[in-house]
């Protein structure tokens, strides 16, 4: 399965949610996605500013590719987005260019 670190947050009934930076798989037909033990199934455009469901849960999720600045919410706001420890250093280093930052497993 190919890999990629990707922007996921959960919209749940909010407009903005818990979020995260984070390595996720996606299957061969690129419809789904696993990532932390959950399995994320596209909503084929038909989701209120979210893009996948949680396959058992039924809550959605915006999942995107990050950006490079670090603004990847939706939303501007100030609310953290945490990026998971096995990703961090990657993050930090190759994709934001702020290598002083390794260690750091928060943005805001």
């Amino acid at each position: 399965m190919k890999t990629r670190i990707m922007y996921i947050e959960l919209k749940g009934e909010r407009l903005t949610g818990d979020a995260r930076i984070g390595r996720v798989k996606f299957s061969k037909t690129m419809k789904s996605i696993h990532y932390n033990g959950k399995l994320f199934l596209s909503l084929k455009g038909s989701g209120y500013k979210s893009n996948f469901y949680d396959e058992e849960t039924g809550e959605e999720y915006w999942i995107s590719g990050y950006k490079k600045d670090g603004t990847d919410r939706l939303y501007n706001e100030n609310s953290p987005i945490y990026i998971d420890e096995d990703v961090q250093e990657e993050y930090w280093n190759d994709i934001r260019n702020i290598p002083e930052m390794i260690g750091t497993l928060r943005i805001n």
